[in-house]
């Protein structure tokens, strides 16, 4: 099945983890009240898109919450996790709440003795506080794999551990991963058998990262790269239980050197043009993200770029051309 040719998730940071990446969005959700961020989720829900997925839990040693395992990041709002549930229960959404980071680990793994358990306790710790919201529908395991050809034998240790302790403590929560590498996937036996080897431990779902964002992928390349992981994954699900394929879209360009300056909205044909080559061999269409990279005009929530309004405009003009017979998109 393909998926439609929109946006149907996104990502959403409280803090972005990587230095001036965020620069134009950290400084003002630092200050964001409850309100505020209840109002991004409402403005998530305008974008018609089903899924929420949360970058981070923790990071840098603090929590995004009323931790008992760490002291807590000094944000205005005490709880955005509880405002973005709530609201996002409002509005019909699906969250997949992170489990991470471990300090500002970003990377797919650690050598720490304690980086498994630590991982398992705040996963305990945040069904214990989130585990009845109704909008709780999934985890997002952040450590980014990379795909050099396949996934590294770190990965596939702590993968697979990690989510079969997710399941057994919660059986009905799906779980996500999104690596990158994309490009370099080879397609043959070794990653097929990592496919399911993902599979049995209980991974739902892989949202492979395009990367033309990052510089590494241009758009015209996309539609062979899909294809190739759409050939995988059939290929895997005929022989067991096999994650499903969905896509990781950037939104963003850099605004100057690659990795090391700040992330403002890319054009939006490039965009259009990224989920035309996708859709067609993918179940689902997450992006990053829309949080500092899409706003309303008058966002009382406004994070990120001026050129953020431009695309909200143009991406809703095109919803509302492609798309008629969703919900209104006016707001507020």
């Amino acid at each position: 099945m393909s998926a439609p040719q929109r946006l149907q998730g996104s990502w959403m940071d409280f803090q972005h983890q990587n230095p001036h990446d965020g620069d134009y969005w950290n400084a003002t959700t630092r200050r964001f009240t409850d309100s505020q961020w209840r109002g991004k989720i409402a403005e998530m829900a305008q974008l018609n898109l089903e899924y929420v997925v949360l970058m981070s839990s923790a990071l840098d040693n603090r929590a995004f919450y009323p931790s008992r395992m760490m002291p807590r990041h000094d944000l205005a709002c005490a709880d955005p996790i509880a405002a973005v549930l709530e609201a996002a229960e409002e509005h019909g959404l699906k969250v997949f709440v992170s489990a991470g980071f471990y300090g500002h680990t970003t990377e797919e793994t650690s050598d720490a003795p304690d980086y498994l358990a630590w991982h398992q306790a705040l996963a305990q710790e945040l069904l214990e506080r989130y585990g009845a919201s109704k909008a709780f529908y999934g985890w997002y395991v952040p450590n980014e794999a990379e795909i050099r050809g396949h996934f590294s034998d770190n990965m596939m240790r702590f993968l697979p551990a990690f989510a079969q302790y997710l399941r057994s403590l919660s059986p009905h929560h799906r779980i996500l991963i999104a690596p990158y590498g994309t490009r370099q996937v080879q397609e043959d036996e070794t990653f097929i058998a990592q496919l399911l080897t993902l599979g049995q431990a209980g991974v739902d779902f892989i949202a492979y990262q395009d990367e033309v964002g990052v510089r590494k992928t241009k758009v015209e390349e996309l539609d062979a790269i899909y294809a190739r992981l759409h050939r995988l994954h059939t290929q895997a699900a005929h022989r067991g239980p096999t994650p499903k394929l969905w896509a990781d879209i950037e939104l963003f360009e850099f605004e100057g050197a690659t990795y090391a300056s700040a992330l403002i909205p890319a054009n939006f044909d490039r965009i259009l043009r990224q989920i035309a080559a996708i859709a067609p061999h993918v179940e689902t269409i997450l992006c990053y993200q829309t949080h500092g990279l899409l706003n309303p005009p008058n966002s009382p929530q406004h994070c990120g770029h001026p050129n953020s309004v431009r695309l909200w405009q143009a991406y809703t003009a095109y919803l509302a051309q492609t798309f008629p017979s969703l919900v209104t998109l006016n707001y507020p």
